[in-house]
């Protein structure tokens, strides 16, 4: 037994040996590569994001809004403004996913603020920090960045635009967000002063989305062990913000046709109403009220003294009835307030 197994092995290391060079050689790059590729710990995890939006969704429309980071709905994306214990700011963090080269930025149109996201409007991370004098260093001709310096306190607003729209293949509303754009604020404004903002660079978002995955905020300041990721903060519409600009066919902001704050706070008013009727009026309509109708009737019929089977189908259809109309209501609930910012029931997670 022992001789025909040292048999065998002398052939296996024959015919091992008889593989041409160049087979051996082809052999040996694809076993370092396949080591090479191999996952390694929490970094190999390819994060999955929401689907994009269709490009034949039946109704859209594309809202640009302001986060002011001081507020407590929009605090997560600020904090810390120092990186403490391996927690980043969302600056921050796009800064080095941009200098990673990971995530391409876009430079800000001043004369009309919308995106552009041709390869020709690209900008790099050097001209970025050199433009608005961002400290790094040079050594051995490689840009070094510490994370202290990629934290600007000043980078207190964020321009988002969202995009909110009806898909007909799901029967669903959702809105998604599109663009990023962090903006840098100088002057004091609690002492008199003027503040200006200075919008650095857009951001596609769904670039950014399987990065943001990874990015954990804390969610809550009474409960610190709380986090939600970047991309789920996004997409569930936590955030708060005021709408600035409307996709209109004049490309105009809001604040060209409303020239004073009680206006301007009224025609904000007003798009966010019209964003709600819409809803309403597609998804909820008045099915609810039918439902409610039909099943107070089928209520009422119960009460009277019935026998036999006729009686009992009619007991049977009054709770099917009551049921579904619960469901009804259930579901007007959770799809309600979804355009207005709205977290819990905004978005449905479309994981693929």
């Amino acid at each position: 037994m022992k001789r025909i197994i040292l048999f065998i092995a002398v052939l296996m290391g024959l015919t091992a040996s008889a593989q041409p060079p160049k087979r051996q050689a082809e052999a040996a790059t694809q076993q370092q590569q396949r080591t090479q590729n191999a996952p390694r710990g929490v970094s190999y995890r390819d994060f999955p994001v929401a689907a994009e939006m269709p490009a034949d969704v039946s109704w859209r429309r594309d809202i640009y809004r302001r986060l002011n980071l001081k507020q407590d709905r929009n605090a997560s994306l600020y904090y810390p403004i120092t990186p403490q214990e391996g927690r980043v700011n969302l600056f921050t963090y796009l800064m080095k996913l941009i200098l990673r080269q990971q995530v391409t930025a876009y430079s800000y149109n001043v004369s009309t603020g919308n995106e552009d996201f041709n390869r020709s409007n690209a900008i790099s991370a050097k001209k970025i920090m050199d433009d608005h004098a961002m400290y790094y260093t040079v050594t051995d001709g490689r840009m070094r960045v510490d994370d202290a310096d990629l934290s600007l306190a000043d980078v207190t607003r964020y321009y988002i635009k969202e995009s909110v729209y009806y898909n007909q293949h799901t029967a669903t509303f959702h809105t998604q967000v599109t663009a990023l754009c962090p903006v840098l604020v100088r002057g004091d404004a609690d002492f008199g002063g003027e503040e200006t903002e200075y919008p650095l660079f857009w951001v596609k978002y769904s670039d950014a989305a399987p990065y943001l995955g990874k990015l954990m905020l804390m969610e809550s300041s009474l409960n610190n062990a709380s986090t939600i990721s970047a991309d789920d903060y996004f997409t569930m519409n936590h955030y708060a913000g005021d709408i600035y600009k409307v996709v209109n066919l004049q490309d105009r902001l809001l604040a060209e046709t409303a020239r004073t704050d009680t206006a301007l706070k009224a025609a904000q008013n007003k798009i966010e109403q019209e964003l709600t009727a819409f809803h309403n009026h597609v998804w909820a309509g008045d099915s609810v009220k039918r439902d409610t109708t039909l099943t107070d009737s089928l209520a009422t019929e119960t009460t009277k003294p019935t026998s036999g089977r006729r009686g009992l189908l009619s007991r049977s259809s009054s709770s099917t009835s009551r049921r579904s109309s619960n469901v009804n209501r259930r579901t007007t609930r959770r799809t309600a307030g979804s355009f207005t910012g709205n977290a819990a029931f905004s978005v449905r997670r479309e994981r693929h």
